[in-house]
């Protein structure tokens, strides 16, 4: 079963960097970096793999392996979309094949043949966000970013020279030192896909002929809300899965050529998506450089049913599969594009070539001399089914199509005919050079500071979105802010937030509100701003009559006015990129002016609370009117000792499960959840329970009861 192999492949990757280190300084491995600006949260290794197999990480959490949507409250589209992906690149050198692969199927233990790409340093990670409270992207801030997150590595073939094949089995190394440039935004439109660019280094002292790159991937869409991550069965199966190859016409009038994977049945609703791969150019120009793709079941190197469709062997049958197409198949057996219509654990391989720096006399060959680099770029890319459409259609891949065309643009940039040359009229900045990753953009998210009590919660933003600068237009087009809350029932079809308020400038477009409800101003009526804890803002906006307790989230988005003349609709910034989320309720009393009596909400608990979770230790009740440093001591009637909780204002939720303390959630400071679980580590039963209150600071003690109804 795959799902065991899961569990020791990272371990595997460690004993493997473990055993080479002795002999050659490489960096440590790395496959605790993902994407996590956009929707798509896309592990980046730096040693060639893509993916962590849902591994836990050091600190005990599970980060997205290739999950679409990560940023969502809606469980049912928390959809992960792969288990691991990988580089293979190939070449011949004196005419031998050879290939060098980061992952192959069903190869787990260390040294041998599949793991032959090796950490030259750690990944560095870059952004071009300077003031968001996203990620804390903006600690990684450089004016030289191209994406919101930029991610760089480094790894290579072979060891202490180019020829050695550090121990490992059938490994011909091609001498290559490759760099990654992975790129992802959190656009509302564009935040779906990562840009993979690899660039190849010749540092042999041999010609390499005929470089093709391509992407292994072993897809698994399932969703972990709906299953447990790693035993197959009872909704999840690897065995569920079609693959297909999508050659569609984008608008520019190129074939899109996206290798795609999704869950036959869609699980009843919660893996209904596809994840999709493709090439979106290289260093030579897109007229010479021709898509492969292949597919095979996981580790069936002689499929009976599909002969066609197997498992390559060695450095020779890989190269076989990265330099040509499976061929198509007709009948009932396949699908109406010829691909096999046999739900099963299919893998497939995505490829193009040959890529170089010096082409052959005919050009349809390339050639990488000693010390040349060529580059090919790739694009993960996932979209929900679309809906109205059943079977695998074209129609239910239009969100798929509609993500795709964004991670082209992105990277075209100027270079609309994808010539690689900068034709005229194609540069638009005026810089006198092809750029690349050129994108729309909306005004940025505006700074918020949030301020929490018992029944409301304040929000104050500033209007840093309002000088914003457009890049294609180079107008200063900001029109307006759109401000939301949590979605206000269970129906999950009704989105994941509620819109609160939108209000715009008044001009000759929009609703015309003016912003003369949210501004802050002297007491006169002109504009003004207010100082917390040094920073100034300019809006301000109050939510009243929520309920203490319950998990709440607010964003602010900035959006703009559009371009007809570039046929762009408005663009908005990402709900995502400031999102808060806050619990309100009661705040801390602070020194001697402990006056109110703490008490239990709910009082009587009756299991299970609306808020709680399906696991026994995810319940809760809260203890509020608390001093800002207390303990909090809970007795059964018999005066049993039940459990001690230490209390001070900066807690966050972190000792119970019902809380995702990485989301790093507001609270008021005068309130407390226990989940019902004893300082033995039992569930509590039924009955009254007795509590005292101290404050640490002043010594006075105060009493309580709750009752639990189970």
């Amino acid at each position: 079963m795959r799902t065991i192999v899961c569990i020791i492949i990272v371990t595997s990757f460690s004993i493997c960097q473990e055993r080479v280190a002795k002999k050659i300084q490489f960096a440590a491995d790395e496959y605790d970096k993902y994407t996590s600006v956009g929707n798509l949260g896309l592990t980046i290794t730096n040693f060639g793999i893509l993916g962590n197999g849902w591994n836990l990480m050091e600190d005990g959490s599970i980060h997205p392996s290739c999950q679409y949507k990560q940023q969502t409250e809606i469980a049912r589209e928390q959809i992960e979309h792969f288990s691991y992906a990988g580089l293979w690149v190939g070449g011949v050198v004196d005419g031998e094949r050879r290939v060098s692969t980061s992952i192959v199927d069903g190869v787990f233990e260390a040294g041998n043949e599949g793991f032959e790409l090796f950490a030259e340093k750690p990944i560095l990670i870059q952004s071009s966000i300077s003031s968001t409270t996203q990620d804390s992207m903006a600690k990684y801030y450089s004016p030289d970013a191209v994406s919101h997150q930029d991610m760089f590595a480094d790894f290579n073939d072979y060891g202490e020279s180019t020829s050695d094949d550090l121990g490992i089995p059938n490994h011909h190394p091609l001498g290559l030192d490759i760099h990654l440039e992975s790129y992802s935004w959190n656009y509302s439109y564009a935040d779906a896909f990562v840009i993979l660019n690899y660039s190849f280094k010749n540092s042999s002292t041999d010609t390499i002929h005929d470089i093709y790159a391509g992407i292994w991937a072993d897809p698994s869409v399932a969703n972990f809300n709906y299953t447990d991550y790693y035993t197959p069965g009872g909704g999840f199966t690897w065995y569920d899965n079609l693959n297909g190859f999508d050659e569609s016409i984008d608008e520019a009038g190129f074939t899109r050529d996206i290798a795609y994977q999704y869950d036959a049945d869609g699980d009843d609703g919660w893996s209904e998506s596809y994840l999709g791969m493709s090439v979106l150019g290289g260093s030579i120009p897109m007229e010479y450089l021709a898509t492969y793709y292949s597919q095979w079941v996981w580790t069936n190197s002689s499929n009976s049913d599909y002969p066609a469709y197997s498992m390559p062997l060695d450095d020779n049958e890989r190269y076989d599969k990265m330099s040509s197409s499976v061929p198509k198949g007709t009948g009932p057996e396949y699908t109406e594009d010829g691909y096999p219509l046999s739900e099963n654990s299919w893998l497939f391989l995505l490829s193009a070539g040959p890529i170089g720096s010096k082409p052959n006399i005919d050009t349809t060959s390339w050639n990488l001399a000693p010390g040349d680099s060529c580059s090919i770029a790739f694009s993960v890319v996932c979209g929900l089914w679309s809906d109205g459409h059943s079977g695998d259609s074209p129609g239910r891949r239009g969100n798929l199509f509609i993500n795709y065309d964004w991670a082209q643009k992105a990277y075209d940039g100027e270079d609309r005919n994808r010539n690689n040359i900068l034709d005229d009229g194609e540069d638009n900045n005026d810089n006198q050079k092809l750029d690349r990753y050129i994108l729309p953009a909306p005004p940025p998210a505006p700074n918020m500071h949030v301020e929490i009590e018992t029944g409301k919660v304040t929000i104050y933003w500033q209007d840093n979105s309002e000088p914003f600068l457009d890049p294609i237009s180079q107008q200063k087009d900001f029109e307006g802010y759109r401000i939301y809350g949590s979605r206000k029932t269970n129906n999950e079809s009704l989105g994941e937030f509620s819109l609160l308020l939108e209000i715009d400038k008044i001009n000759d477009i929009g609703y015309n509100t003016g912003f003369s409800i949210i501004q802050i101003t002297k007491n006169y009526g002109e504009p003004d701003s207010i100082d917390i804890d040094g920073v100034y803002y300019h809006y301000k906006f109050e939510n009243s009559g929520i309920k203490d307790g319950w998990l709440n989230y607010y964003a602010i988005t900035a959006y703009d006015r559009g371009d007809p003349d570039a046929n762009l609709e408005s663009l908005e910034s990402s709900i995502y990129s400031n999102r808060v989320y806050v619990f309100p309720g009661e705040k801390a009393t602070f020194e001697s002016g402990w006056t109110a009596d703490p008490s239990v909400y709910p009082n009587p608990y009756r299991g299970q609370a609306l808020w709680d979770g399906y696991g026994s230790r995810s319940k809760m009740i809260w203890f509020r009117n608390l001093p800002a440093i207390a303990e909090i001591r809970i007795f059964s009637l018999a005066g049993d000792l039940v459990d001690i909780i230490h209390h001070d204002e900066s807690y966050k939720g972190q000792d119970i499960d019902n809380i995702d303390e990485r989301k790093n959630p507001l609270m008021s400071g005068g309130e407390h959840a226990w989940d019902m679980i004893t300082m033995h580590d039992q569930a509590t039963a039924s009955g009254l329970y007795l509590f005292t209150v101290e404050d640490k600071n002043s010594g006075k003690v105060k009493e309580g009861k709750f009752l639990i109804i189970k």
